[in-house]
This record gives C-alpha cells, sequence and structure tokens, in this order.
C-alpha cells in the first residue's frame, strides 16, 4: 500500500492549491456581493412575477454559496492540518461551480423576465 505524506507547506502542489485559493478568494466574495445586489434589485423592482420570484430565490442561494465558498476558502487557507487540504480544494471547487451554475441560470431568467 502506498503512503503518500500530506502537502508540505512549500511543495508545489501546496502552493498551487494555495494560488487556486486566493484566486477564488476574491472572486467568490465579488459574486456573492452581485448576487445580494440583484435579490435587492429584485425586491425594490417589486417584481412579483413567478420567474421573478425563481430568480430571487436562486440569487440568494446562490449568495449563500458563494458565502460558504469565501468561509471554506479563508479556513484552508488558514488551517494548519495540510492533509485536508486536496479536499478542501475540491469541495471548494465544487461549490463554486456549482454557485455560478446557479448564477448563470438566473442571468438568464433575469433576462427573460426583462424580454
Amino acid at each position: 500500500m502506498l503512503m503518500t505524506s500530506p502537502p508540505d507547506e512549500a511543495s508545489p502542489a501546496s502552493l498551487q492549491a494555495k494560488e487556486e485559493l486566493l484566486h477564488l478568494l476574491s472572486i467568490s466574495g465579488t459574486l456573492s456581493g452581485i448576487c445580494i445586489g440583484g435579490v435587492t434589485l429584485f425586491h425594490t423592482m417589486n417584481a412579483s412575477s413567478r420567474a421573478g420570484t425563481l430568480v430571487d430565490d436562486l440569487l440568494a442561494i446562490c449568495a449563500l454559496g458563494f458565502l460558504i465558498c469565501t468561509y471554506l476558502i479563508v479556513w484552508a487557507l488558514r488551517t494548519r492540518v495540510r492533509r485536508y487540504l486536496p479536499q478542501l480544494v475540491r469541495l471548494v471547487d465544487g461549490m463554486f461551480l456549482l454557485s455560478l451554475t446557479g448564477l448563470v441560470l438566473a442571468g438568464f431568467l433575469m433576462v427573460y423576465t426583462v424580454l
């Protein structure tokens, strides 16, 4: 059985994971703010149509996903247990992709409600 050692602080894999997390940190923080702004916009416009309510809910869920992403990224960057870093990076990537997919879907629905 092959035993793999946890990524070292200075290992190339650890440095690449840290770099990826730092990039995703600013992006997910920005996208959560955009989602929250979209929710606010729909509330002020009184979009009471069914599609408007769906977009509102979808944007709120996306904002929550991006905020969880941000929290997980900060946790992954600050943790001293490097053994779990690859799993945390995969979890952050999955959460980010899921939230981004929801945001794209909400964008399509927003355009649909405007037209």
